[in-house]
């Protein structure tokens, strides 16, 4: 039978076969060896407050995500994955969470791959390392944080290590090694057999690598691990992007559109440019399509005001009847280009999204620009819905500039308090701190 398209809402349960208890420190010995034929998915209210979250058989994920089935498919089998790599087998410290997100994203890719082709994971890890090369610019490619193995110094949240890093450099550094034993297959095996080494216990980078080369002895012979430039050292502790990044050519077929829409609406004269692109019909696009169309002219942002109103006339209209991935996008670029004409989306936009990553990145955008008495308006009506957490975190942005003694709370009246535009850099707000990196949380959309 076909496999279903990425476009079809899997089934609320799944059949998978995966680990029914979490990983241990207990030898394999001791191990229980039980093995479960069920996977369930438990979809929770908007304010949960991370996109997904895997537990042995049993996945949450935010209910919001329904309505994008692309990005509910890669959360979906995001999470099988860390069946394996995360449950099975756990890194020993927070510092090295890329053994676990680093192959799960692989081994997400490599089901993406032989389900739905090529050219949709080539899409979807274009769509993901752009939003790293983002963060990239954003942190400074001295980051620590931008280290596989990062250093974790007292104090420091280890929430902030849930960034892109961990999971699209640590692919990056996973699909190289898949690359460097010439064949997937082979590839699959040595995986298969390093999960059955360490199955129920935590491991160290050092053991996946010691793995690796002992699977493969005409590597270690070969002195893989010490290439000039993309030594496996280099590779876990230097900052910056990736070393190497994977061959997407196989998914041009999908990323050249969006190439060529995007040089269209940045091309002169505007109404020969916006007379084309209209007759490019977006809403047959996959949804990674569309984002990373959105994602070019958010990085281009401000924008003319003339483009933004034919940006408006041609698409908002359209963009508001597609999921949420879709929308905050759209709203981002409506926010940082001041467009009055279109604020109520942003609003209504608010009033129903409870989530971090669709929240936070608006409300920022407020913050930074001219429209902070309207996020102050926003967040004094849906507060009560919020997740404390969350709460806590929207409080800290729209205090920003206020003063030291002016952070809003639920005792505060509406917006009539300083409304002075913030134009200070948003910080980087991944838990209840607020370091001083800029970052949005939409680039961190990831699941755990």
């Amino acid at each position: 039978m076909a496999a279903p398209s990425p476009s079809s809402s899997p089934r609320a349960t799944l059949s998978a076969t995966g680990p029914s208890s979490p990983a241990s420190t207990h030898p394999p010995s001791s191990a229980p060896t039980q093995l479960s034929s069920r996977y369930d998915i438990v979809f929770l209210p908007p304010s949960f407050p991370i996109v997904a979250m895997e537990n042995p058989c049993l996945t949450f994920i935010i209910s919001s995500i329904l309505e994008s089935d692309e990005f509910l498919v890669i959360d979906v089998i995001h999470e099988v994955a860390h069946s394996w790599f995360g449950n099975a087998v756990t890194n020993a410290t927070w510092e090295e969470m890329w053994l676990s997100e680093g192959l799960a994203t692989y081994a997400q890719r490599r089901i993406t791959t032989e389900t739905y082709g090529a050219a949709f994971t080539c899409l979807e890890t274009a769509f993901r390392l752009d939003a790293l090369h983002r963060q990239m610019k954003l942190l400074g490619e001295d980051s620590p944080v931008s280290k596989l193995q990062v250093k974790l110094e007292p104090g420091v949240n280890p929430s902030h290590l849930m960034n892109l890093f961990t999971y699209e450099k640590g692919y990056c550094f996973v699909y190289y090694l898949s690359q460097l034993c010439g064949d997937p297959q082979r590839f699959d095996d040595f995986l298969r057999a390093y999960v059955e080494k360490y199955k129920f216990t935590s491991v160290v980078a050092q053991d996946l690598l010691d793995s690796f080369l002992s699977f493969f002895p005409e590597l270690k012979e070969q002195s893989v691990d010490c290439r000039a430039g993309l030594e496996f050292e280099r590779w876990l502790n230097a900052t910056g992007p990736p070393l190497a990044e994977p061959d997407l050519s196989q998914g041009s077929s999908l990323t050249r559109p969006v190439e060529a829409l995007f040089q269209l609406w940045t091309a002169e004269p505007l109404d020969q440019a916006a007379a084309s692109a209209s007759a490019i019909d977006i809403s047959k696009w996959r949804t990674f399509q569309t984002a990373l169309f959105l994602d070019r002219l958010l990085d281009g942002s401000p924008l003319p005001q003339e483009v933004v109103m034919s940006l408006s006339k041609c698409y908002s209209s359209l963009l508001d009847s597609m999921n949420a991935e879709i929308r905050i996008r759209w709203l981002q670029i409506v926010v940082r280009n001041d467009y009055y004409p279109d604020l109520h989306r942003v609003r209504r936009f608010l009033e129903s999204q409870m989530s971090r990553m669709y929240t936070i990145p608006l409300y920022e955008d407020l913050c930074t620009g001219a429209l902070k008495s309207f996020a102050l308006e926003v967040f004094y009506q849906t507060q009560g819905r919020l997740h404390p957490n969350l709460r806590r975190t929207i409080q800290q942005i729209l205090s920003q500039g206020l003063g030291p003694s002016a952070e809003p709370s639920a005792e505060q009246g509406s917006a009539g308090a300083d409304s002075e535009a913030d134009t200070d850099t948003p910080a980087l707000l991944l838990g209840d701190e607020a370091p001083s990196s800029a970052i949005s949380l939409r680039d961190v959309n990831v699941s755990a």
